[in-house]
């Protein structure tokens, strides 16, 4: 009976440790959560004219290279917004990966001209 005991205990726990894959899977909806965060991150802070403004590379293209630039005033924290940036890059690597994503494999380039509009940096074209 001891025996029987010790091994339904042992069953229990071992399910305990047991991971469950779909709790950190990524998810669309968890990518935009994250960049929403960086924006409102960003865009708690203004410019005062262009040359207040820098660019980040942002996200993972399947192919590698970013998905886009991040346009962002030079009083951020950098080291909170790198931060957020990595954060937001492995999440987009990872679900690149689960998914089996492709893309056109285009390079997307940093913006040529940046400027600061009514207090916020903005890509000019």
């Amino acid at each position: 009976m001891k025996y029987l005991i010790r091994i339904a205990l042992l069953f229990v726990l071992l399910q305990s440790f047991q991971c469950d894959e779909e709790d950190n899977r990524t998810t669309p909806e968890l990518l935009a959560q994250k960049k929403q965060e960086i924006l409102s991150y960003i865009g708690s802070f203004s410019c005062a004219n262009a040359t207040g403004c820098l660019s980040i590379a942002f996200g993972a293209k399947p192919c590698g290279g970013p998905r886009e630039y991040l346009v962002y005033p030079n009083t951020v924290d950098q080291t909170t917004l790198e931060t957020l940036v990595a954060e937001y890059y492995e999440m987009d690597h990872q679900y690149n990966i689960e998914i089996g994503a492709t893309s056109d494999c285009m390079v997307v380039s940093p913006p040529n001209r940046i400027d600061c509009i009514n207090g916020v940096c903005t890509i000019v074209n």
